[in-house]
């Protein structure tokens, strides 16, 4: 009895996450260098962005006329930066296996950054080895080289550096991910709203301007041709094709492709936002919803009280429930968009207050939904009734989130420090 005891308060006990995730990160180590050199790998987009980069070296910098033999070239001018990169440690992308491995450092990294943010959320180390189970994640890093390794990196680095309250460090972090690739759109609404919380409405602009200046400075080797590089770099109007969806196969077709179904997907957007928004992302201020927007006219008085209650814990809730609603609500998901809902479902599942086994068990079936190629109704309809169940689970889990006194001027919450 007392050594069942024992493991499950190592299990339940955020403290024992310092000496489980150094292991964690060993075995899937290990893990990666069993993958690289025993499962093929397939190609899809690497030799496409290789083409592209060398259009590029060679004087084009007109998006219009950069081409490769799956596409146009469609991602900011970060995306360009760091495929520049690879392209020379690559031998211009024919040494597949370095790439390989340098794609598995990036897996690791981003685990450990991963990790590091569940720990400042003080997470449970139960949740960990979700973190490392997944097949559908090790193919999209190790065995398909996509660009949205480096955008789901950003992602994570900038919460972690926001919970470490440095802000102008994640905004710079968060930005160079978003110019990798666009989907990092989905949870700037939801930094907004922290920053103005936890910052202040000047300060909130003053990183409204970094973003723009930085995604400026993404795009400046393609300044004289600003029109083509905007219109194919942040395309917000992209057709989809009903044979890559994932998450929307149990749909017909005509439906998939219908006005109708992308108005209502964005109107289920905008509408979940706002919900989240006015019921749970605006606590900290201790405001109701007419009343929180007036922050935007100056500092309050109580803005210090106000930035100690944006606790870790809240900013990564905050910006994975943003996430996950954009995903939710997405006109189409391709395998790649995997890399995002992995390292971010596990933390809202235990948000959402699901007991461990039902936590595993819906992780189990999303990670089965995503691994079936090509994607079946049943697999699809499971994808969506898991996020679903994800998002609203979170906001249910979350309603008593900042429920708390202060004492001394150092913030207590009920549901954090209960051991």
């Amino acid at each position: 009895m007392n050594f069942i005891n024992e493991g499950l308060e190592i299990a339940r006990n955020p403290k024992h996450t310092r000496w489980i995730y150094p292991l964690l990160l060993i075995a899937d180590a290990a893990l990666c260098g069993i993958i690289i050199d025993r499962v093929p790998y397939t190609e899809i987009d690497w030799k496409t962005y290789m083409q592209q980069i060398e259009i590029y070296l060679k004087g084009e910098n007109d998006y219009k006329n950069i081409v490769g033999s799956t596409g146009p070239l469609v991602y900011p001018g970060a995306h360009v930066l760091i495929y520049r990169i690879l392209y020379m440690l690559t031998d211009q992308g024919r040494d597949i296996q370095t790439a390989q491995y340098i794609f598995a450092l990036v897996y690791l990294l981003t685990l450990a950054v991963v990790i590091q943010c569940y720990r400042e959320a003080k997470a449970p180390p139960y949740v960990l080895p979700l973190l490392i189970l997944s097949k559908r994640l090790h193919s999209i890093f190790m065995l398909r080289c996509f660009n949205d390794c480096f955008a789901v990196l950003a992602l994570f680095s900038a919460i972690y550096a926001y919970q470490r309250n440095q802000w102008h460090l994640g905004t710079f972090i968060y930005t160079t991910g978003l110019n990798v690739k666009m989907s990092l759109l989905l949870p700037l609404p939801a930094i907004g709203v922290l920053m103005l919380q936890a910052l202040g409405s000047k300060e909130g602009i003053t990183q409204a301007m970094i973003i723009l200046q930085i995604s400026v400075l993404y795009g400046y080797p393609f300044r004289k041709r600003a029109p083509s590089y905007f219109q194919r770099a942040f395309e917000l109007t992209r057709e989809f094709l009903y044979k890559w969806t994932v998450n929307w196969r149990f749909i017909d077709e005509d439906t998939f492709l219908s006005k109708n179904f992308a108005i209502s997907l964005l109107v289920i957007h905008v509408g979940l936002l706002i919900w989240f928004t006015a019921t749970r992302w605006i606590k900290p201020s201790r405001r109701r919803p007419r009343e929180f927007f007036s922050l935007l006219k100056g500092e309050p008085r109580d803005q210090d009280q106000m930035a100690r209650r944006v606790t870790p814990n809240f900013i990564m809730t905050t910006i994975l429930t943003a996430t996950a609603i954009g995903l939710l609500c997405a006109r189409s998901l391709h395998y790649q968009f995997y890399a995002y809902i992995a390292w971010t479902t596990p933390f809202l599942l235990w948000k959402a207050g699901f007991h461990p086994v039902v936590q595993y068990a819906l992780w189990g079936a999303q990670e089965w939904a995503w691994n079936v190629y090509p994607s079946t109704p049943v697999s699809s309809a499971t994808v969506v009734g898991v996020l679903a169940t994800t998002v609203l689970g979170a906001w249910w889990g979350t309603r008593h989130d900042l429920d708390s006194v202060e004492t001394n001027g150092k913030l207590v919450e009920d549901h954090e420090h209960a051991e």
